[in-house]
């Protein structure tokens, strides 16, 4: 392949769940405007119909699919549907997440516990497992994991989110070891301070905002766009070489 194709993703078939808003949606537009049949998923089918409508009337390629990935009955009904509508799976963005707590470590309470690593751990490790099987039935593919600078370090007030996306990262590792010579590729994408929903109690925040913009070289919140290009990177033939790879995109955060 040329290197004017390595970011060509005709032909293949993506899946971003957390793909009806924020940094999900970016990705999964930014997929499809390369190539991509863009599956959409999340929680809610209307969300995803939203946007994957919006994808096709930009001439792209998109369908909605619901699923709740905390939800083990929801993961293994939409690999089914994968399976039988396509055959086939050659992208993987795992970027929905939970965060419902945010407050001093040591008073979470099992609720939120139990809510956070069912989606962020359980959820993602058993997407990574059903899609690296239906990857290696077809000769490969590649998986993206969006943790967090979180996981590297722990996020004031962010515990257990923090410790799920610390967590996130060792299974980008532990997936990417074991599936490399199955050329089943997987990788994770490391936010910063992101201008999202998911963020709002940050990003609205004045005090909070102004610390954290303390630590941060560019002195900006991240646009969710700005997060597509590293993904887009990842899941091409531009990054064919790379796995187990943990790609920082926080403005300089993590170097300070």
């Amino acid at each position: 392949m040329s290197n004017a194709n390595l970011f060509d993703l005709t032909g293949k078939v993506a899946l971003v769940t957390g793909a009806s808003r924020g940094i999900g949606e970016s990705i999964a537009r930014t997929l499809a405007t390369y190539g991509a049949h863009v599956i959409v998923s999340s929680r809610k089918i209307n969300d995803c119909e939203t946007v994957a409508s919006s994808i096709r009337e930009a001439g792209g390629s998109a369908e909605a699919v619901a699923c709740h990935i905390g939800e083990m009955d929801q993961i293994e009904a939409t690999w089914e549907h994968i399976a039988e509508a396509h055959g086939k799976l050659d992208i993987l963005v795992n970027n929905a997440a939970a965060n419902p707590y945010f407050g001093p470590v040591e008073d979470t309470d099992l609720s939120a516990f139990q809510k956070t690593v069912d989606v962020n751990i359980r959820g993602y490790f058993f997407m990574c497992a059903r899609g690296a099987q239906l990857m290696k039935k077809n000769g490969g593919g590649s998986i993206v994991n969006v943790a967090s600078v979180n996981g590297v370090n722990p996020g004031h007030f962010q515990g257990i989110y923090s410790v799920t996306k610390a967590a996130v990262i060792s299974m980008t590792k532990s997936f990417a070891m074991e599936l490399g010579q199955q050329n089943v590729r997987v990788n994770a994408l490391l936010p910063g301070l992101t201008d999202t929903k998911f963020a709002s109690a940050l990003t609205t925040n004045e005090s909070i905002k102004k610390q954290a913009m303390a630590h941060i070289p560019m002195k900006r919140v991240a646009d969710p766009d700005e997060m597509a290009g590293t993904v887009l990177y990842l899941v091409s033939n531009a990054s064919s070489y790379t796995t187990g790879a943990c790609i920082n995109a926080d403005g300089g955060y993590l170097t300070i």
